[in-house]
């Protein structure tokens, strides 16, 4: 799976482009729409999944969906495999997808490199704490890919999860 980062908007958030065999699934498409359709190219649009529903990651959703005939969060391929787990902290509806093929987790705002989303923005620390908990049981090996900045390793960010709480 070839992995395409968009860095999109004010906020400069990661959209990211997923191709796989000429199909592709846009993640957080938080704005200039015209620079997703560059990125996707010639590739045939299976799915839009979105992390959580702030501003700086669904600015473009709209024309993406409208353009491309797509519902959130539902891919309609075979190309894509992957777990959506529910990860609340950041905002109640934070969610992950985990392509366990491909060892990478998109993660929105909840990870980020040596850092974690703030709880201020819709979210809570005891959901916060609960979501790291339960992401702690995954591989140190999954690279994770953030809403913001640069990618990461699971195994790297939790070495930190208990400066956090």
């Amino acid at each position: 799976m070839e992995i395409k980062n968009v860095v999109v908007g004010e906020l400069e958030t990661n959209c990211y482009i997923l191709i796989n065999n000429n199909k592709c699934l846009v993640i957080d498409p938080g704005d200039n729409f015209e620079m997703i359709k560059e990125a996707i190219g010639d590739n045939k649009v299976v799915g839009c999944l979105v992390t959580h529903f702030h501003p700086d990651h669904i600015g473009a959703l709209e024309e993406l969906l409208s353009k491309y005939d797509l519902e959130i969060n539902k891919v309609d391929n075979d190309n894509f495999k992957f777990e959506i787990i529910s990860t609340p902290g950041h905002t109640i509806d934070s969610k992950c997808f985990y392509f366990k093929d491909d060892n990478t987790m998109f993660t929105g705002d909840f990870i980020f490199y040596e850092s974690i989303g703030r709880t201020d923005l819709g979210g809570n620390d005891l959901d916060m704490k609960d979501s790291l908990n339960l992401i702690s049981e995954y591989s140190d090996e999954i690279v994770l890919y953030p809403g913001h900045g640069p990618k990461t390793t699971l195994g790297h960010e939790k070495k930190l999860f208990r400066l956090y709480y």
